[in-house]
C-alpha cells in the first residue's frame, strides 16, 4: 500500500520546523557578524593604506655568461620590488636570495619575475644558486 502523501508532507514539514527552530540561535549570530567584519575592515584600513601596483618599483637584469647585467640594482626604501630577471646563459639559473626570501628557476631564454617586500635601507645579496660564482646585490637607499 502507498503512503498518504498528506502525512509525507507533513513529516517533510515537521522536519522542516525543527531544522528553523535550531538555527534560531544562529539568527542573531548572523546579524552580528556583518557587522564586526566591517568595523575590522575599517580598522585595518586606518591602520595601512594598501600597496598599488604603480607603487611597484620595476627593476630589470639579465644573466649572461654567468654574469649579472647590471650587477648591482638600486630602489628606495619602503617600496614593493619587482625583479625582472633574463636568463640569457644557454643553461637554466636559479635566481636566489637569502637575504630578500626569493628563489625563482628562470629556464633558458625566458624570463621570470620576483617580488621583493619593501626593505629598509641596506645592500642584499642575490646569486644564481646553480653557480654560486654568480652573485650581485640589491641596494636600497
Amino acid at each position: 500500500m502507498f503512503p498518504n502523501s498528506f502525512s509525507i508532507i507533513s513529516r517533510r514539514r515537521e522536519r522542516a520546523v525543527a531544522i528553523a527552530n535550531k538555527a534560531s540561535l544562529v539568527g542573531p549570530v548572523r546579524c552580528i557578524v556583518p557587522v564586526l567584519m566591517l568595523g575590522m575592515a575599517f580598522a585595518f584600513a586606518a591602520g595601512s593604506a594598501p600597496a598599488r601596483a604603480d607603487d611597484t618599483v620595476q627593476l630589470s637584469i639579465t644573466m649572461k655568461d654567468h654574469q649579472f647585467d647590471p650587477a648591482e640594482l638600486h630602489a628606495p626604501p619602503g617600496k614593493t620590488i619587482a625583479i625582472h630577471v633574463k636568463n640569457l646563459n644557454p643553461i637554466v639559473s636559479e635566481f636566489e636570495s637569502s637575504d630578500l626570501h626569493f628563489e625563482k628557476i628562470v629556464p633558458v631564454g625566458s624570463e621570470g619575475v620576483v617580488y621583493v617586500r619593501p626593505q629598509q635601507p641596506g645592500r642584499y645579496n642575490f646569486y644564481d644558486d646553480f653557480h654560486r660564482e654568480t652573485q650581485g646585490f640589491l641596494v636600497v637607499q
